[in-house]
């Protein structure tokens, strides 16, 4: 039994070391910074900031509400978090209804074929993600085929003309290319282990095809589309750099007020601030999500 137990601390050790350093250990940094005072040209001030803080009382240490105060007090910043979790949430749908019937096809092929298909889902990551990104600005630019394509047809229509780069659609077009195929994966790896006998036996009861896929097929993909999700909607809601650059000035999510805060304004505190309410927004909407998926979860593995 000892070593049982000594085995299993060997075993977890390493794993919960990591998490210690790389998560624990920053998210505990990025906690103090958001309560200290920014320093006078960048950074954080020194902890004895009543020194050079005016109106500072040295009995708090050089520790402020005054960030979390700023942020709750002006409205703009709560837009560019509903903003952020539009952009998340279409980009996560779109990903779901472009990944699906691919993960499908692929479960559902020849075996001698299916590596070749996973092959062509994870060759981009083959290539940088910035040159990927920055490709995106040949094909959506101005003197782009796409381009001059869509804008003739809106001319037939009667409807004037539009750009299709810095805009909300190649932010979002830009968001499902470079996250799809984390929603591909998970999906696939759930779908090829379904037992096609229930499909059979759907079918011999007198279900016809789209019955057996909302009875059987979705009911057994539903934790392959909650890890697909989870992958796709995290990511996308801090990513910074597909809105700098396909997005232009205009199309700024939290990702990106975080970014410049802590490299433009250089101002920490209120960079740790921004990095704080993201992450507590993800956590409960994880947990939401969680606790609506798993009456759903619990009876589907009910009925298999």
């Amino acid at each position: 039994m000892q070593r049982r137990n000594m085995m299993k601390w060997l075993i977890s050790l390493p794993p919960m070391l990591f998490l210690l350093v790389f998560f624990a250990a920053p998210s505990l940094i990025m906690i103090v910074t958001s309560f200290r005072y920014p320093g006078e040209f960048s950074g954080l001030a020194p902890l004895s900031a009543s020194d050079i803080v005016s109106g500072a009382p040295s009995d708090l240490y050089g520790l402020t509400l005054e960030t979390y105060q700023f942020f709750f007090s002006d409205t703009l910043y709560a837009e560019i978090f509903l903003k952020s979790f539009a952009v998340a949430t279409a980009s996560t749908l779109i990903c779901l209804l472009l990944a699906y019937p691919l993960a499908l096809l692929i479960a559902r092929s020849d075996k001698r074929h299916r590596n070749l298909m996973i092959l062509l889902v994870i060759l981009p990551f083959a290539s940088n993600f910035l040159i990927r990104i920055y490709a995106w600005m040949i094909i959506l630019g101005p003197e782009s085929a796409l381009n001059h394509a869509v804008n003739s047809l809106l001319a037939l229509m009667g409807l004037p003309p539009v750009m299709l780069l810095f805009s909300p659609f190649a932010v979002l077009v830009g968001m499902v290319y470079v996250h799809l195929p984390f929603m591909i994966l998970p999906l696939y790896t759930n779908l090829e282990k379904h037992d096609p006998v229930l499909l059979d036996a759907a079918q011999d009861l007198g279900a016809n095809r789209w019955q057996r896929f909302w009875r059987v097929t979705w009911p057994q993909s539903l934790p392959g589309v909650f890890s697909g999700t989870a992958l796709v909607f995290i990511p996308v809601l801090g990513m910074f750099a597909v809105p700098d650059i396909l997005g232009g000035t205009s199309d700024i999510l939290i990702g990106n007020l975080i970014k410049d805060q802590f490299l433009g304004t250089r101002d920490w505190p209120f960079g740790s601030t921004l990095s704080i309410m993201l992450m507590l927004a993800v956590i409960v909407t994880a947990g939401l999500a969680a606790w609506l998926a798993r009456p759903r979860a619990a009876a589907s593995s009910t009925s298999t």
